[in-house]
């Protein structure tokens, strides 16, 4: 199951209070304060996991707190400190105040990050004492660690973002490409939560992609899967445009390639900005001596610039998978446009 939404609250442990106590010896009956101070209160920390895809570990659990510091004790000594309490989540995740609904942090990858406080132990008798108050009964308690309740939302941090319209064969592409198993099948809305593969184009190049549930008409405003889907493909890299080359209903591809760009720039003008390949799916279904027509046509109706590929590919037959990800490999972080690339295959 995905989950990438949550409300929880953290507790930071209380500070132990301070020990008022006396010391009572042979020869000592009226020695002074030796009350020792309080532990501190553990912190609540949250920090990255690589291995983590989703919140699914808050699902159920609303309470993650850290234990309380110990009372100091007689003969000096302090009491112990609490251990923090580290909760792990994914590379991604957003915390924010779910009562001003205002961003609290954004945890990168490797990232750490103290969420709650612990409170810092009280003062025992013996801070007290002076020439003027040798036996001092004060003490005082253990401040109280930080509280606060918060919304996690995560954001799939991927090289590749795949968005087409319901039907148009991401699943099945991403089925194809790595060891990803998404729902497949011919009807729409079969992926109804981001999915995570890793496409190996050789042994030293690795393309993380995200299959985002199918975009309709009016996500922008919400609609159908909406801002569930939408998030997601904001922390992407680029963006793969999946569209059905030969629709049952006979629709113009560019007419699908137009819908879901105005989708993403409705949300964002930033998403609109963001650098896209584009991949006329389901080649296996056009014949040969048709392709080039078709893609000419596409080109001429679109005008895509200089920097956006256009290619047939199949998800189903492997047909042009090679070319579309050695034209994605362009904007991960770790390409190295000097080196010789080594060609992909898709078969086994």
């Amino acid at each position: 199951m995905f989950v990438d939404q949550a409300i929880i609250e953290v507790r930071a442990g209380d500070g132990g209070a301070g020990c008022v106590s006396f010391y009572r010896g042979k020869g000592m009956p009226k020695g002074g304060p030796n009350g020792g101070d309080g532990g501190d209160g553990g912190d609540v920390i949250f920090a990255a996991e690589s291995g983590l895809s989703t919140l699914y570990d808050f699902r159920g659990i609303r309470l993650w707190a850290a234990k309380g510091g110990e009372p100091g004790r007689g003969m000096q000594q302090h009491g112990a400190n609490a251990d923090d309490r580290v909760v792990k989540v994914p590379a991604g995740t957003l915390f924010f105040d779910n009562a001003t609904g205002d961003l609290l942090f954004d945890m990168p990858a490797g990232g750490r990050w103290v969420a709650a406080k612990g409170g810092r132990g009280g003062f025992g008798n013996e801070h007290f004492k002076s020439s003027t108050n040798q036996t001092p009964q004060q003490f005082t308690p253990g401040e109280k660690g930080e509280r606060r309740e918060m919304r996690l939302e995560l954001k799939l941090i991927a090289d590749v973002g795949l968005v087409g319209l319901p039907n148009a064969g991401k699943s099945t592409l991403l089925r194809a490409i790595t060891r990803a198993s998404p729902k497949v099948a011919d009807y729409p809305f079969t992926t109804l939560s981001p999915q995570l593969g890793i496409a190996e184009l050789d042994a030293a190049r690795r393309l993380v992609l995200a299959d985002i549930p199918g975009l309709i008409e009016g996500a922008s405003g919400g609609a159908g899967l909406g801002h569930d889907f939408l998030r997601h493909v904001e922390r992407t890299r680029a963006i793969l445009h999946v569209i059905d080359a030969d629709p049952p209903d006979g629709a113009d591809p560019v007419d699908a390639y137009r819908l879901i760009r105005a989708e993403l720039a409705g949300y964002s003008s930033e998403l609109a900005e963001k650098p896209e390949v584009i991949a006329l799916n389901k080649a296996d279904l056009i014949p040969d001596d048709m392709r080039d027509e078709m893609l000419r046509e596409f080109r001429a109706k679109l005008q895509p610039g200089a920097e956006t590929h256009v290619f047939f590919m199949s998800g189903a037959s492997g047909f042009g998978l090679n070319d579309v990800l050695e034209s994605l490999w362009r904007f991960a972080p770790q390409a190295k446009r000097d080196q010789p690339k080594e060609g992909w295959s898709t078969t086994a």
